[in-house]
């Protein structure tokens, strides 16, 4: 359940103008109260209508076009319901801006822990605002996932409406354990399929105080990835590791906390791993936070045309990945979690390369998901990897439980 270029196929102009009109609803619902969002829920069960559920918007381009004849917006259930500081807790409506939030949260020198990525700049979408509901939806996350864990690991509580129009609250404002379905785990990551949120409450973070990061220069794919590896497995307690690509590739190593905590951390990681590299430590807060922004962003393909794969695998096994797929096709690799995460940017002729990215990612047991792509292509090409059976059964299972018409992005995540 987890998980816009030019298109270069050649699909005709009509097909693509049918299809693109096809999967254009016609009409725009904005509940201004989860009552209002149960009651049109479940009107819409009644008469069968399926409906493309979306925040802000600035993730429709993942996944497969909806086909629905409706589309339903949270963007009207905003604003923070509860914000308790001492208790390192926040409450707030899904359609509440992620920005308002962050904003709240700066106010008190606190953050999410999890470092939520904006889509925006990688899928072309900047006219639209990330909501705090589309975050978990998606169970976005960004670099310091290696330390603070994903969207859903901070995720305390969630209120929903079911697709028969119910309204349902799990968890609270502590963590705890439930029996049955873990209600607020299951529904990061379920794209809207499941149900529509109307509330989210969160665990925090303090900011820290000071943030460094070491710079390694020049380094190619497989030793960039030894290093963040080596850093990872120190007691230096890394915060970041990532290799950005380009004519002189760097190598970034962040870490967090007290400023003469990290100042000796930092200097301990560059005495370690300068052998390896010219090596340089960034202080300063405002170049610190713009290079890791374009890390969580994956900014390097913003730009650039073509097809963007994210790739799931054990960080030594990424750059043999890589290497396998450039056999074949030219490709560009920004690899995070230490190389973890890999983020793959292809030409998007023919499939993109699909076929081959998802067998050499399953040969090492890891997986490949679709990000950017042309519509048409998002149409013919599954964008997560396919399920084994269990797991798929289990899947159909649980949509059939909430949301038995099937009417809540059906498709997006098939």
């Amino acid at each position: 359940m987890n998980t816009e270029t030019t298109s270069t196929d050649t699909m005709s102009t009509d097909t693509m103008n049918t299809e693109t009109l096809a999967q254009t609803p016609v009409a725009a619902l904005q509940p201004a109260d989860e009552a209002e969002l149960a009651a049109l829920i479940a009107e819409a069960a009644a008469s069968g209508t399926a409906l493309e559920i979306i925040g802000g918007g600035s993730k429709r381009g993942i996944g497969k076009p909806v086909a629905a004849s409706q589309r339903l917006s949270s963007a009207a259930l905003t604003g923070i319901t509860l914000y308790e500081p001492g208790a390192l807790t926040l409450v707030a409506k899904a359609g509440t801006p992620l920005a308002t939030i962050e904003a709240a949260l700066l106010a008190e020198n606190q953050r999410l822990p999890f470092e939520p990525m904006d889509y925006r700049p990688l899928l072309g979408s900047a006219g639209t605002e990330p909501t705090l509901g589309g975050m978990v939806a998606a169970n976005v996350c960004g670099p310091r996932r290696i330390q603070a864990g994903a969207c859903r690991d901070s995720l305390i509580g969630v209120r929903f409406v079911n697709g028969r129009g119910a309204c349902i609250k799990s968890g609270g404002r502590v963590m705890k354990n439930v029996t049955g379905y873990d209600l607020v785990k299951l529904m990061a990551g379920s794209y809207g399929t499941l149900g529509v949120l109307s509330e989210a409450s969160f665990k925090l973070l303090p900011r820290p105080e000071s943030v460094e990061t070491l710079i390694l220069h020049g380094l190619d794919e497989a030793a960039a990835v030894a290093v963040l590896c080596e850093a990872l497995g120190s007691p230096f307690d890394v915060t970041g590791a990532a290799h950005l690509p380009g004519e002189t590739p760097r190598t970034l190593i962040r870490v967090e906390g007290f400023a003469d905590s990290t100042a000796y951390r930092a200097g301990q990681l560059r005495d370690r791993l300068a052998h390896h590299a010219h090596a340089e430590i960034a202080s300063d807060a405002d170049s610190n936070a713009a290079l890791w922004r374009s890390v969580r962003d994956v900014e390097p393909f913003a730009g650039q045309s073509g097809a963007v794969w994210r790739l799931s695998l054990k960080p030594t096994d990424g750059p043999k990945v890589v290497a396998q797929i450039r056999t074949k096709r030219e490709a560009q690799a920004l690899y995070d979690w230490g190389g973890g995460l890999v983020w793959l940017l292809t030409s998007d002729l023919e499939d993109a390369g699909a076929e081959q990215i998802r067998a050499a990612a399953a040969q090492v047991g890891g997986d490949a998901s679709l990000i950017r792509a042309s519509e048409p292509l998002r149409m013919r090409v599954p964008t997560f990897p396919p399920q084994a059976p269990m797991i798929a059964k289990l899947t159909a299972g649980l949509r059939a439980q909430f949301d038995p018409a099937g009417i809540l992005n059906p498709g997006r995540m098939g």
